[in-house]
């Protein structure tokens, strides 16, 4: 069996790094700094062009729509960007929820 079990709704929403963004911590791996969030951008947020200098991040959208750069990401889509490569903006159509993995530390320049 599995050591580790996190039920969001025990998880509380916590300000992200941009207005207009929250998180729900699900896991943070002690040895890389790595974490599973649900990630919830507010319809009309924008989110500037930044980079995760330590982290891939991955995102895969259960409920409502961005735009970045040409393209919509809505229901069912996976959204990955390699640490150091600069993406965005980010803009939420919809309020937007996601399931996001960085796998290492959460930083944004």
């Amino acid at each position: 069996m599995f050591p580790y079990l996190a039920l969001a709704k025990d998880q509380p929403w916590q300000p992200g790094p941009y207005a207009g963004v929250e998180l729900k911590v699900l896991h943070k791996n002690p040895d890389s700094g790595g974490v599973v969030v649900l990630r919830k951008f507010s319809a009309g947020s924008t989110i500037p062009a930044h980079t995760h200098p330590l982290a891939n991040e991955w995102a895969y959208v259960l409920t409502g729509e961005w735009d970045e750069s040409g393209m919509t990401y809505t229901n069912g889509a996976l959204f990955f960007a390699p640490k150091g490569i600069q993406h965005g903006p980010h803009v939420a159509k919809t309020e937007v929820t996601s399931l996001t993995i960085f796998d290492g530390p959460l930083t944004v320049v």
